[in-house]
């Protein structure tokens, strides 16, 4: 019985823990890897907030010509440093809002 036990209660400690675990109440909870994107903030009216763009080229299944689709995620801005053409990276979060699940990690490159 106890062997059952000391395999349910393998987990590794904090040393061997790979970087995408976080210790929570003196515990591991491990935490698979969060998408990442790239794109340009298309609008920043709202507070801590921004609207970023991605395109990405899909080919026609039929007719195999190439055309852009854009996707616009909102992602949360902490200090208000993204502006409208910013090219940015955003990272997969926790549900911040009704529609906010992406985080502003870094501008790349700011807008002239």
């Amino acid at each position: 019985m106890s062997e059952n036990l000391e395999q349910v209660n393998n987990t590794p400690d904090a040393s061997t823990a790979p970087a995408t675990s976080e210790a929570v109440n003196g515990s591991l909870v491990k935490r698979g890897r969060r998408k990442t994107r790239i794109g340009k903030v298309v609008s920043n009216k709202m507070d801590k907030s921004i609207i970023v763009a991605i395109e990405r080229r899909i080919i026609h299944p039929i007719y195999k010509k190439y055309f852009k689709k854009t996707t616009k995620f909102m992602a949360h801005d902490q200090n208000n440093v993204a502006n409208i053409g910013d090219i940015v990276k955003i990272m997969e979060t926790r549900p911040l809002s009704a529609r906010k699940r992406w985080r502003l990690v870094e501008v790349i490159e700011k807008v002239k």
